[in-house]
């Protein structure tokens, strides 16, 4: 099963704290402080209108790396990927948009993390929408005979931006953000922090020797190569999560993560792939350790 959107909500702890900082910042629109002059006005013409920001320059530094850290860390062990690009901080007041667009050479994930009173607002707009899987395979779906309306609802998916709620999504899929209307003050508008999670490698948590690892996934990578070898087409990256006990043995999988796509828009290729790792991994042994291990291992099809 495809799992290119995941959504987590409640996720920093110190969320009001950041958005009581933005808030200070901005609290008298008649003030003169040169903490207010950050904004870079990022106007390409029908595709991108937007107020943008460094956002490790707008927040204080201990604030700031907390929550870089926290999400890193959150990246490493869901995603496995072990860093992210520098972050920026956005605001979309009236007219604010972004056109559809991917982002195919950032990174293998996006994210936004959402600072955005969403219940309170006074805006329309501003959702996050994404070109829906049927639409990707439409013709695919046409000649089989299960064709689509063709209303905005079947087309895109779109995701509100609720407040402190992190939302990660395959770039390469056709994206962008619903035009803001009725709010001209900062203060009101939709804030998100957004960037990619980049440079994805096993991580492991626990003892086990990430040398260790390495030599599963040389084993894994050559079992693969014989399916690609037989003319496996898929492209993609998908993680996935498993329990390593003491003694080396390799407990249930669980996936993380899953963009893989296959170029005819074949799911059940994609779920054979999926099975064939799984499968793999259940009866794989390591060496032991002094105590129990996660590992998180992403896989990339090119």
């Amino acid at each position: 099963m495809r799992k290119t959107v995941i959504t987590t909500d409640n996720f920093y702890r110190d969320a009001k704290k950041l958005r009581s900082l933005f808030e200070k910042r901005f609290d008298d629109p008649r003030g003169a402080n040169h903490e207010r002059f950050i904004w870079d006005y990022w106007h390409v013409p029908e595709k991108y209108t937007v107020l943008r920001t460094p956002a490790y320059h707008f927040f204080s530094k201990k604030i700031y790396e907390d929550f870089h850290n926290h999400l890193v860390w959150w990246g490493r062990r869901h995603l496995g990927c072990h860093d992210i690009s520098p972050p920026w901080m956005s605001c979309y007041v009236e007219g604010c948009h972004q056109d559809l667009h991917g982002d195919l050479p950032h990174g293998p994930w996006a994210f936004v993390y959402s600072l955005t009173p969403w219940k309170n607002r006074k805006f329309t707009g501003g959702e996050t929408f994404l070109l829906r899987d049927e639409i990707l395979t439409y013709w695919q779906n046409q000649r089989s005979g299960t064709g689509l309306g063709l209303d905005r609802e079947d087309i895109v998916q779109e995701l509100p931006a609720l407040f402190n709620r992190l939302t990660v999504f395959d770039p390469r899929i056709p994206h962008g953000v619903k035009e803001v209307r009725g709010v001209h003050d900062v203060m009101d508008a939709r804030l998100v922090i957004h960037g990619w999670f980049v440079q994805p490698r096993p991580f492991v948590e626990g003892p086990l020797a990430t040398r260790a690892v390495q030599n599963l996934i040389e084993d894994l990578s050559g079992s693969l190569n014989e399916l690609i070898n037989e003319g496996l087409e898929i492209n993609g990256m998908m993680s996935l999560r498993f329990p390593v006990s003491a003694s080396g043995a390799v407990g249930k999988s669980t996936v993380l993560s899953n963009a893989l796509r296959h170029p005819g828009g074949d799911v059940r290729i994609e779920h054979a792939l999926v099975k064939h790792v799984s499968d793999f991994l259940k009866r794989a042994k390591l060496p032991r350790a002094r105590a129990n291990s996660y590992v998180t291992l992403p896989l990339i099809f090119e």
